[in-house]
């Protein structure tokens, strides 16, 4: 919940411009809120980088005053949208089940789908990070359909990391996301080779390379870091540099 419509004008400008053209194999997501999703969406046009949604309702229409749905989503401009994420499961109270009915409604839509899943401090510490990550995996692929995994993102966030200044370290991420990898092979074969497994945890300019030397690291999923021009560019930049350092 940041950014004015002229905040997100001016940091949209200076990210497309920052960026430039983006490399082939790289993809690049914005996600304002709401109320810019047509500023943004008109400062990207036609370029490599997409629209995102925050989050999404499940029903196409009806009286759910408030919510969004995903053909609203879809005739915004929106390529992708992000469901699940940690914020809205701990503060709004999000199941398993609501982010399921999410992710097949928006996937019907024609929508990408980012979902979040990742433990909290306390599940941390008393040794239930893989349970818990496991148990969320296993509940929003239930009896799912993926026609296309590329348009199909897991994002590994540790709650105790986001916006903390913490950060798992690459090798305890990596550790996590190949986890995650047996698990959505266990359930969609040799597909699930192309579904993309991103971090977020306090990411920034300054870790982002480190957590993408690993083998299962695909990607990043950026918060605060986002929120400036400068630090998000950068970390795009040397998303794009990836196979130089192999």
């Amino acid at each position: 919940m940041n950014m004015l419509r002229h905040q997100a004008r001016e940091l949209t400008q200076d990210i497309v411009s920052g960026i430039g053209d983006v490399k082939e194999g790289i993809d690049v997501v914005l996600a304002p809120p709401y109320t810019a999703l047509d500023i943004v969406g008109g400062l990207i046009g036609d370029s490599r980088i997409m629209l995102a949604a925050q989050n999404v309702f499940w029903e196409d229409r009806g009286a759910f005053t408030g919510e969004i749905s995903p053909a609203m989503l879809v005739d915004a401009g929106c390529k992708w949208v992000i469901i699940g994420h940690s914020e809205r499961r701990g503060i709004l109270g999000e199941t398993d089940s609501v982010v399921r009915k999410k992710i097949k409604a928006s996937l019907g839509d024609g929508l990408g789908v980012i979902v979040c899943v990742g433990e909290t401090l306390k599940e941390r510490e008393v040794g239930k990070t893989i349970k818990i990550v496991r148990s969320q995996i296993e509940s929003a692929l239930m009896d799912l359909e993926l026609d296309d995994p590329l348009r199909f993102v897991i994002a590994y966030e540790p709650v105790w990391a986001i916006g903390t200044g913490k950060n798992a370290t690459p090798e305890e991420a990596e550790y996590v996301h190949a986890t995650i990898r047996e698990i959505t092979g266990s359930i969609f074969g040799q597909d699930s080779e192309h579904i993309r497994i991103i971090y977020g945890g306090s990411v920034n300019g300054d870790n982002i390379e480190e957590l993408l030397h690993m083998d299962n690291i695909d990607g990043a999923l950026i918060g605060g870091a986002g929120l400036d021009a400068n630090s998000f560019v950068k970390i795009v930049k040397l998303a794009g540099d990836r196979e130089k350092w192999n």
